[in-house]
């Protein structure tokens, strides 16, 4: 991470960014300001948004076919809900057992902006913003950790969905997912899908990775400069102009034909939003949170792992990849898939090959009682 955002601060804008990248798109618009976006404020819901009597729900009734869904039809489909005092921004749409999709780092609902609509065909699909991304609250001076994103994901299980609930999640998403999973009462959480799970919050988790063991110096010396605010904001700065962060997710990405004008759009609107230095600085120096390696053994439920094998962020050859390649045989409730020439980011790298093995796995769920 920290090579990875010196780099960008000190290298040309044109210029390749090194294998380490892909954490600064992640890092770096992952959050926003301390009120919703006027760009992603709930506005006038049009007739294929529905919402019950109640206010806490929306329901698209329209299915787009297999394929990108429209970002404006994302937005105008947003709802608040109310958590800890704070907006947390999501989505419904679909009928069936429900989904829920929890984003990775610089992301938000829109980046499922390729699954959507196919899983919405079969199931209800929910997606939200956690805190201190997309269209969700960012709060001024506030400490985020794993921990308070799990407890997030639990709640909305708990008040908004209210039944049994598949958890997909990405990256650090997906992390937070495991502690979710991990700490679920009842059958609050019915299953898990994986897509490339981060080790952390940040690399400072890593510490498995003799890579990483080899920068903790420089890890540290990074997080003590990016408290110096002057710093911190020439450095954010730079990173998420638009032909830098394009040059990341190229990085990031397998399928460079995925990186578009949205998918850019979906990274730098947040990252532009008062607030995002803030949220960027307690992100990337903050504590990494539980360990995946720790929590796995405590989950029976069926879980699906899908890895890209193109991943710079959280390789196959590294820690974090390694024990998850290892998991179907230590752990019967496991399935993971290697995704081939597929990054970070599976579900909108290569939604179709996601798609192929996310979708008999869920048909084959025991029915919700």
């Amino acid at each position: 991470m920290a090579v990875a955002l010196l780099r960008t601060l000190s290298s040309s804008s044109s210029s390749t960014p090194s294998p380490a990248a892909p954490i600064v798109a992640f890092s770096t618009s992952y959050n926003s300001p301390s009120c919703i976006p006027s760009s992603f404020k709930r506005r006038s819901r049009p007739s294929n948004c529905l919402r019950s009597a109640s206010g806490t729900h929306a329901s698209v009734v329209a299915t787009p076919a297999e394929g990108s869904s429209d970002l404006k039809e994302l937005r105008d489909c947003y709802t608040t809900w109310r958590w800890k005092g704070f907006g947390i921004n999501y989505l419904v749409k679909g009928t069936g057992p429900p989904l829920l999709l929890v984003h990775g780092f610089g992301a938000s609902v829109g980046h499922w902006r390729r699954n959507i609509g196919v899983l919405s065909e079969n199931y209800t699909v929910y997606a939200l913003d956690l805190l201190g991304f997309g269209a969700s609250e960012k709060p001024p001076g506030f400490a985020y950790t794993m921990e308070g994103w799990a407890q997030l994901i639990l709640d909305f299980l708990d008040e908004i969905v209210k039944k049994p609930t598949v958890l997909v999640g990405n990256s650090v998403g997906s992390l937070a997912c495991v502690i979710a999973a991990s700490e679920a009462t009842g059958n609050l959480v019915r299953g898990l899908v994986l897509l490339n799970c981060a080790g952390g919050m940040n690399n400072k988790a890593i510490v498995d990775d003799w890579r990483i063991k080899l920068l903790l110096p420089l890890l540290w010396l990074f997080d003590f400069l990016l408290n110096q605010r002057a710093i911190a904001s020439a450095l954010f700065e730079r990173v998420k102009r638009r032909e830098n962060l394009k040059n990341i997710l190229l990085s990031v990405y397998g399928n460079k034909d995925a990186v578009d004008e949205d998918l850019i759009e979906i990274i730098k609107g947040p990252a532009d939003d008062e607030g995002a230095l803030d949220a960027f600085v307690s992100i990337v120096t903050g504590p990494p949170g539980p360990n995946p390696v720790s929590l796995m053994p405590k989950i029976s439920i069926p879980v699906l792992v899908l890895w890209g094998d193109q991943d710079p962020f959280t390789p196959l050859d590294g820690p974090v990849g390694k024990y998850f390649s290892s998991l179907p045989s230590e752990l019967s409730n496991v399935k993971l898939f290697v995704l081939p020439e597929v990054g970070h980011c599976p579900h909108d790298d290569r939604p179709d090959l996601v798609h192929e093995k996310l979708l008999p796995w869920l048909a084959s769920l025991p029915s919700i009682t």
